[in-house]
């Protein structure tokens, strides 16, 4: 079995690389996002240990994009960010398991195990709320049935709102999430999205919560 690990913690690093090393696994290690992605895109890997807080691309982010190009590697999630919305978005996003940290080495050991037993699941469900639906797979969004063309920023922003329907969500979370941190941006950066979306989308798709962020709304 040949693993991946992505995590930017040389300590750590190092102690996952010589005790999966010890248990008979081929062990190969990116201290990046940029250079996770890479390697996991090449197909040689049967699992992916991969940190959230990295440098380059943030873990959310190399899930997605491998889920978006439909590359299916089974991929734990191994992070410091332990809270249920930080672990919902890692597994939404598509990755098959979440460990935070700090870990045993052996629940690591047994989940890992565990993981690689596991058929490989086809593809994530196709996300809807309203009239609007997004193909996290292919990338495809519609509305009412007929397809809408959005940039790869206005993609990402879409498919936080639709994999959090049911709550507010402020903006600098969304700055957090969607925007890499590397990525300059100015401060009404989320407003000048939004905008975006609600040209393509329909003017009434987001709702503007006053003091507190955006909401997504049931429109059809």
């Amino acid at each position: 079995m040949r693993l991946l690990v992505v995590e930017d913690e040389v300590r750590l690093a190092r102690a996952l690389e010589r005790g999966l090393t010890a248990d008979g696994f081929t062990v190969d290690v990116a201290r990046d996002g940029a250079r996770g992605l890479e390697l996991a895109r090449t197909g040689r890997f049967d699992a992916v240990l991969l940190d959230v807080m990295i440098p380059e691309i943030s873990g959310y982010e190399v899930v997605k994009r491998l889920r978006a190009e439909d590359n299916w590697v089974p991929v734990m999630m191994v992070s410091a960010k332990d809270g249920p919305h930080d672990q919902a978005d890692g597994l939404d996003y598509g990755a098959d398991d979440y460990l935070t940290k700090p870990f045993d080495y052996v629940v690591l050991l047994a989940r890992l195990r565990a993981l690689l037993r596991r058929p490989s699941d086809p593809r994530p469900p196709v996300l809807q709320h309203g009239g609007v639906q997004l193909d996290p797979a292919t990338r495809e969004v519609t509305v009412g049935g007929e397809p809408v063309s959005l940039s790869r920023r206005e993609h990402d922003l879409l498919e936080f709102f639709l994999r959090h329907p049911d709550r507010v969500i402020t903006r600098t979370e969304l700055l957090d999430r969607v925007w890499d941190a590397v990525d300059g941006y100015e401060p009404n950066t989320v407003e000048v999205y939004v905008g975006y979306l609600r040209r393509k989308l329909g003017s009434q798709v987001i709702v503007t919560v006053r003091g507190s962020g955006y909401r997504l709304a049931s429109v059809r």
